[in-house]
């Protein structure tokens, strides 16, 4: 068997599945979307198998990006977990028969409880769908399954609705990277979005004078062991020496560079940033312009400190 070519034909399978989806959206899309907006309460995401494995990840996206929504089991919630329930929630259900018991048997106590009920699935013509107030179609024209029985491209089909739902609500909430943020404090994410420079920035600077020697320069940069030194005078800043600096005039000048001094070694005008700004932003800036370590200086414009960070 060629594996390769049976990828190959997976894939393209689940990619004309994706472009079906994109065409049988319809004007439900945007009534979700705006049932979504107006709600005063969560939205609850519930599924059964594969259907709850995507909906328990949908619910992951919504609560992280500003839809308050967590996940029902249908079995669990006719064991007390229906106490979850407020009648201002809205309840998604995916099935994509639309005749899962475990989920249709929800329907009679969502009725009475007064939730507005949103159906995902691939038959509109289900006791899930004719029961829902909202139906979203995510059906296939086959499973990339060969036997056409494992929910593969189905899954993908519906994990791709639910991202188009929260990304489409992203933009309706103009929900920015530092609200983003705010779910996600922990981590490199974290780190990059909340923290500022002045919280990871070296204040023990390495320090030269213009006149400083070219040895002296090495040991400094040595010392402060972030292969740079910062050119001063009377605490304002002329420049920057880096180890870029040092081999570039190695290579243009070769033994004579010894007899140089800073002033003739250092990048005058060199970039810095201020210290309130996102280490998110100073990351780019610095991968922006290839640079390794950037000055940092207060509101004003004196140097406070320097940060580095590996590409």
């Amino acid at each position: 068997m060629d594996y390769l070519q049976n990828a190959r034909e997976t894939l393209a399978t689940e990619k004309d599945a994706l472009t079906l989806l994109s065409r049988n959206l319809d004007q439900s899309f945007n009534n979700v979307i705006d049932l979504i907006l107006n709600c005063g309460g969560r939205l609850v995401i519930g599924g059964i198998g594969k259907s709850g494995l995507i909906g328990r990840k949908m619910v992951a996206t919504f609560a992280s990006t500003g839809t308050p929504s967590f996940f029902l089991h249908p079995t669990e919630a006719f064991h007390g977990d229906l106490g979850m329930l407020k009648p201002i929630d809205i309840v998604m259900l995916i099935s994509y028969s639309g005749e899962s018991d475990d989920v249709n048997k929800l329907i009679p106590s969502l009725k009475n409880f007064g939730n507005t009920i949103i159906a995902l699935t691939g038959n509109k013509h289900s006791t899930l769908a004719k029961h829902a107030d909202y139906v979203l179609d995510i059906s296939v024209e086959r499973e990339a399954c060969p036997n056409n029985l494992a929910p593969t491209t189905s899954a993908l089909v519906t994990l791709a609705l639910g991202d188009a739902l929260a990304v489409a609500l992203i933009n309706a909430r103009h929900f920015q990277p530092m609200d983003f943020a705010k779910f996600h404090p922990g981590g490199s994410l974290g780190r990059r979005l909340l923290c500022r420079v002045k919280d990871q920035m070296q204040t023990n600077l390495p320090v030269t004078a213009l006149n400083t020697s070219f040895t002296d320069c090495l040991t400094i940069m040595n010392e402060g062991r972030m292969g740079v030194a910062l050119v001063m005078e009377n605490d304002i800043l002329k420049g920057i020496i880096t180890d870029g600096d040092i081999r570039r005039a190695l290579a243009a000048n070769g033994a004579d560079t010894l007899n140089k001094v800073a002033r003739e070694l250092m990048t005058s005008n060199p970039k810095v940033i201020n210290q309130d700004t996102y280490i998110g932003q100073a990351e780019d800036y610095m991968k922006e312009h290839r640079i390794h370590s950037l000055i940092v200086v207060d509101n004003d414009n004196k140097v406070v400190g320097l940060v580095e960070f590996s590409s």
